[in-house]
């Protein structure tokens, strides 16, 4: 009934003229789709695959075109996700999973609290190994589906929901703190020290001094957050699983970590060879499915493979793409930013009213590249004309789209954990709103005086 709803009112709204100063037909049309493709997907009136699909098929019938439509099909990051999701099946197919699973239950000796701890602890030292935020959702999600099985805990559970909402959101934070971390860090760096006042790029170092003490902040605060939203789910027991004889790591094992380190040591060191991240991803699929070489073959990929996963975030960036080349965006960010430097002198007034229209354009958007593309400039801008470090301007507003995750297409790691069916869109809503007040909290009581103390303070001297 909603899916109908919301078809109807797609075909009204295609029939409308301009209604707004300055947007092109073209681009009312594009924010229309975009809107009705976050409405379904939130919503989950349609399978998130089905929505991906009919959003490519109404661009194209709305002024895009079947290529444009596709563009996202043409992007390295569906691939790169494939590719991760491969290796998280090569750990359950060689038998990794179920012994990862084992060693955290016995560790934390049957308390889900412990569990829990363990994995939002080990984030920070887990990037130094797998700094994409989605390799790590694709390889835990299934150790810790393997802990709740053995455990018995069934899907839905409290203590699986904080899990995996810990997996698809607070992880990803751990991953920015690093340049090296995956597209928001890279493409943010790229841009902001593109558009800096000498086009200053940033070492590794100096982001990770910029960066590091604010997103743990997060990652901490996120962490307390998921704890004391699901903490009837950390007051029981999980129950102990049969113990298993000790045994060495098999051939499958060791070569699915060997096919695992060696994408993860080209990921680091992209500053020297700068392959593009899906490269290695593809790499290591083709590695796993190798024979004598990978644990899989490609019956094992049918099952074990969400699918749909590359159809919504190949959507989504086509989505992007058709805001940004329709003026939508551009529409979009003066609406919802470029009046900021009218609207007050205070420095404090216009950082708060950055991470508002950031806060707004971040759900509109559901790619986080094209909110990076669009919004970064415009803080940089704002800065400027308010007499303000634009540098500090664009890192504000970044966070504050970084910290947030309002549906499950915005996020590849979101999406990963999603397939499984522990959450719903709706919770993954909820938490995003909560995790709205928490970013907001630690960029002006963290992050701007942390800026400060080392060389970056708001305002200019």
């Amino acid at each position: 009934m909603r899916a109908g709803a919301t078809l109807g009112g797609l075909v009204l709204a295609f029939s409308l003229p301009p209604l707004a100063e300055g947007l092109p037909l073209a681009g009312q049309r594009a924010l229309i789709v975009t809107l009705a493709a976050i409405v379904l997907w939130t919503t989950e009136a349609l399978e998130p695959g089905v929505t991906a699909l009919l959003s490519v098929a109404l661009l194209a019938l709305t002024g895009s075109g079947m290529r444009g439509a596709l563009q996202g099909f043409a992007s390295p990051v569906p691939y790169f996700l494939v590719g991760v999701l491969t290796m998280g099946v090569a750990v359950v197919r060689s038998g990794l999973a179920e012994r990862l699973a084992r060693a955290i239950l016995a560790r934390a000796r049957g308390r889900s609290l412990a569990v829990y701890l363990h994995l939002v602890l080990a984030f920070p030292a887990l990037t130094f190994v797998l700094p994409s935020a989605t390799t790590r959702s694709g390889i835990l999600i299934h150790v810790y589906d393997e802990v709740f099985t053995l455990a018995g805990v069934p899907r839905g559970a409290e203590i699986a929901r904080a899990v995996m909402l810990a997996l698809s959101s607070i992880n990803r934070l751990a991953s920015t703190a690093l340049l090296t971390g995956g597209i928001t860090p890279v493409m943010s760096a790229a841009i902001i020290g593109g558009l800096a006042d000498g086009g200053t790029p940033f070492t590794w170092s100096g982001w990770f001094v910029l960066m590091g003490l604010p997103y743990y902040t997060i990652l901490v605060l996120g962490g307390a957050l998921t704890y004391v939203l699901y903490r009837r789910g950390f007051r029981g027991d999980l129950a102990a699983p049969a113990p298993a004889p000790p045994r060495r790591l098999s051939g499958a094992e060791w070569r699915t970590i060997a096919v695992i380190l060696g994408a993860s040591a080209l990921w680091l060191t992209d500053g020297v060879h700068h392959l593009d991240p899906a490269l290695p991803a593809i790499l290591a699929f083709v590695a796993l499915l190798t024979p004598r070489v990978g644990p899989l073959v490609w019956a094992d990929l049918e099952r074990g493979v969400g699918w749909a996963n590359f159809f919504v975030i190949a959507a989504s960036i086509s989505l992007a793409q058709a805001l940004g080349a329709s003026g939508a965006a551009a529409w979009l960010g003066r609406l919802l930013v470029g009046g900021l430097p009218a609207l007050g002198g205070s420095p404090l007034g216009t950082i708060l009213l950055l991470m508002l229209g950031a806060t707004a354009l971040r759900a509109i958007v559901p790619n986080i590249s094209g909110f990076l593309a669009l919004a970064l400039p415009i803080a940089m801008s704002v800065g400027r004309e308010a007499g303000l470090n634009p540098l500090v301007c664009a890192l504000v507003v970044m966070m504050t789209g970084d910290a947030v995750i309002y549906y499950p297409a915005q996020s590849a790691s979101a999406l990963v954990i999603y397939e499984r069916g522990h959450v719903s869109a709706g919770d993954i809503l909820r938490f995003g709103l909560w995790m709205t007040l928490v970013g907001w909290v630690a960029i002006v009581g963290v992050a701007l005086p942390w800026w400060t103390r080392v060389g970056q303070p708001l305002r200019l001297p």
